[in-house]
């Protein structure tokens, strides 16, 4: 009876970690959807110097108030050394992922970042030389299929929004890579991430923030109606993008690493089909077919990667990233990298 009680109790801790994980995550992009279209504050550098600024604090409060985390120290060196590089392209992910949600629909915008696993694979392949199977290889074909159909058929295309997605699908793998090279020996989790880079990031974006974007973050101050609910909002979506990495940190530790994954895709199609509701861009039935290949590729690429991790050793497979190198992706989507 007891052990039923526990397998029951364990099924709905991991659904209630994975309906938590899609509000905020499906917040998070709403949100900042929002702030460029409805509040006509089209600042992406500025929007994500905030979510960096709000998640220090956040993590500083969670280690050092609250104690809900450990500290894990780092030595001073390495955190210029390891961390400081990790922290760069950290910030070229997050700032990617906000200037294509500026010109982008969510939906176009989500399918591109399911590239990820795609541009992780050929990263390592080139940079590492990694061995990978060849049905790690076979399970791309429709993710890389399924994207250029949507591209294609995408009625809102924007040239620098895609590049932008694009671009930060490379981001993002670039810092799955320096993960596993520069943080050997940290057994880092989400929340320590964010505790140590998100100040570094918060300091190499202050500068060209203020360069780049305020003047115009001045003259929306002085000239957008209803400043005071529009900040509220803004600041809103800094403290929801912090409450998604401790989502990120809880759904990993309650559920295996193929509910993951699984759970990753549908929530794309859950943000797809909100952010359509909300905002009602248009989109054509063969987009919707290419959105849907894209999401069935993930799903598939991340079945093909956990039996090839079951295999025994000595048997030629595929690198498998551990399951605490997982936590190290704390924003937005490699189905593990998911802040906006």
């Amino acid at each position: 009876m007891e052990e039923t009680k526990l397998l029951q109790w364990t099924v709905v801790r991991s659904l209630l970690a994975i309906l938590q994980w899609w509000g905020f995550n499906v917040t998070v992009i709403i949100m900042n959807k929002w702030i460029f279209q409805k509040l006509d504050f089209k600042f992406p550098l500025s929007v994500s110097c905030i979510h960096f600024i709000c998640s220090s604090i956040g993590a500083y409060i969670v280690i050092n108030v609250l104690k809900l985390k450990p500290l894990i120290v780092v030595d001073p060196e390495d955190r210029w050394r390891r961390i400081f590089p990790m922290s760069f392209v950290f910030c070229i992910n997050i700032v990617l992922g906000n200037v294509s949600l500026r010109y982008i629909p969510v939906s176009f915008m989500q399918t591109i970042k399911s590239f990820t696993p795609a541009t992780t694979v050929v990263l390592q392949w080139l940079v590492w030389k990694k061995y990978f199977n060849w049905r790690i290889w076979a399970s791309l074909v429709p993710i890389v299929g399924g994207i250029l159909l949507t591209s294609v058929t995408e009625l809102s295309f924007n040239m620098f929004g895609f590049c932008a997605a694009l671009f930060g699908c490379l981001a993002t793998s670039t810092k799955t890579i320096l993960a596993e090279s520069l943080l050997h020996g940290y057994k880092f989790d989400s929340i320590n991430t964010v505790y140590y880079m998100a100040p570094f990031a918060t300091m190499i974006l202050a500068v060209p923030a203020m360069l780049l974007e305020g003047n115009g973050v001045l003259e929306w101050l002085q000239t957008h109606e209803s400043v005071s609910s529009s900040l509220v909002i803004i600041f809103s979506s800094g403290v929801m993008a912090f409450c998604l990495n401790f989502s990120i940190f809880y759904v990993i530790h309650s559920t295996t690493a193929v509910t993951f994954n699984v759970a990753g895709n549908l929530k794309v199609a859950v943000a797809v089909l909100v952010s359509w509701l909300i905002f009602q861009n248009p989109i054509s039935g063969l987009n919707a077919v290419g959105c849907a290949i894209t999401l069935v590729g993930c799903t598939f690429y991340g079945y093909v990667r956990h039996m090839l991790s079951q295999q025994p050793p000595g048997t030629p497979r595929t690198p498998r990233t551990p399951r605490n190198l997982m936590e190290l992706l704390p924003l937005v989507n490699d189905k593990i990298d998911d802040k906006v």
